[in-house]
């Protein structure tokens, strides 16, 4: 058990995600039902050094939960790194007595809020949000079931010139560092390969594979590669199927920062929720260092520290998968 918490301060960090605003309003209303006063701060740990800080009532959260993006904004902030820019954010906290911090976003936001905590003794609960879904010890993630969505109705709709020009089309989706998006998104669609951080690519293996289709006379093919992938994007990728398939006609189409944005899907809107309303719980239970996580549809309460050293990984069953359902 923790220290009493009577004032929280809550912000979202790092990249922005479908369903933050949704864990915006359960945190700001959970907060007030349990008489706590409850302080916005604007752009993240940037808002905590400037003191871009306001009091939040139940009617400032009303009519967001159908809105993407954050109505705190998000920002990267370097200047958080350094101990001065920390301590800058603790001495605003303490000056406005808020004594409980709720951090929205994804490991690097944690990162933060485990050096924070443990310097200044601020009770801090993170809340898993990012379209990535590379969170360990959470099954959702906030944004990714909506980005995800995105991705595959856009990528359904290049099926339908793919299979009018008898094209081989490489998707690129976000994922710099983990391959989710990708993987579901390439599963959900047909993709023929799926490209991914976590796992090494055979490019010869793939392209004896596409030769082989063309023997076969399935012209029409899906590659759905994640920009972090071993290659460096769709377009390096391309670059190899040119030299190797000359006669092949290959387009490229990176869908880019269309998947970070939109109304939140149902589910999206649902987790927010659930895992808004706990982080205040947490608080007021005194437990805190954690974010709030599911795991079987169960509430779980992890170590911030260990999402940090750790990270969801993409299992070799997935990519099995991908390779019978597409042959």
């Amino acid at each position: 058990m923790g220290k009493k918490v009577t004032r929280i301060g809550v912000l979202t960090s790092g990249g922005d995600a479908p369903g933050m605003n949704a864990a915006i309003r359960a945190v700001v209303r959970t907060g007030i039902y349990h008489g706590l006063e409850v302080h916005g701060i604007m752009r993240g740990y940037q808002g905590l050094i400037e003191d871009d800080i306001y009091r939040m009532e139940s009617r400032s959260v009303a009519n967001i939960i159908q809105r993407g993006g954050t109505m705190l904004k998000t920002a990267r902030c370097k200047e958080f790194y350094d101990y001065d820019g920390r301590k800058k954010a603790y001495d605003n906290l303490k000056r406005r007595d808020i004594n409980g911090l709720i951090i929205i976003g994804g490991d690097g936001s944690f990162r933060g809020a485990v050096e924070f905590s443990n310097e200044f003794d601020m009770p801090c609960i993170g809340i898993a949000g990012t379209i990535d879904k590379d969170i360990y010890g959470t099954d959702f993630t906030i944004g990714f079931d909506t980005a995800v969505n995105t991705a595959v109705e856009a990528i359904d709709k290049i099926r339908d010139t793919m299979d009018s020009h008898d094209r081989i089309f490489i998707i690129e989706v976000m994922g710099r560092d983990a391959g989710y998006i990708a993987l579901h998104s390439g599963i959900a669609t047909g993709a023929e390969n799926i490209l991914v951080p976590e796992l090494k690519s055979n490019i010869d293996d793939i392209v004896s594979s596409l030769q082989e289709k063309e023997r076969r006379k399935k012209l029409v093919n899906l590659i759905v590669v994640a920009e972090g992938d071993g290659f460096g994007g769709a377009v390096e990728v391309q670059k190899v199927f040119k030299k190797k398939l000359p006669k092949a006609e290959i387009r490229v189409c990176i869908l880019g920062h269309i998947q970070r944005g939109g109304s939140p899907s149902c589910l999206d809107r649902l987790i927010a929720s659930r895992m808004g309303y706990h982080a205040v719980e947490s608080l007021m239970e005194g437990r805190y260092n954690v974010f709030v996580g599911i795991l079987n549809n169960k509430m779980h309460y992890i170590p911030l520290e260990n999402a940090v050293k750790n990270k969801g990984k993409i299992s070799e069953e997935w990519m099995k998968i991908v390779k019978i359902l597409a042959s």
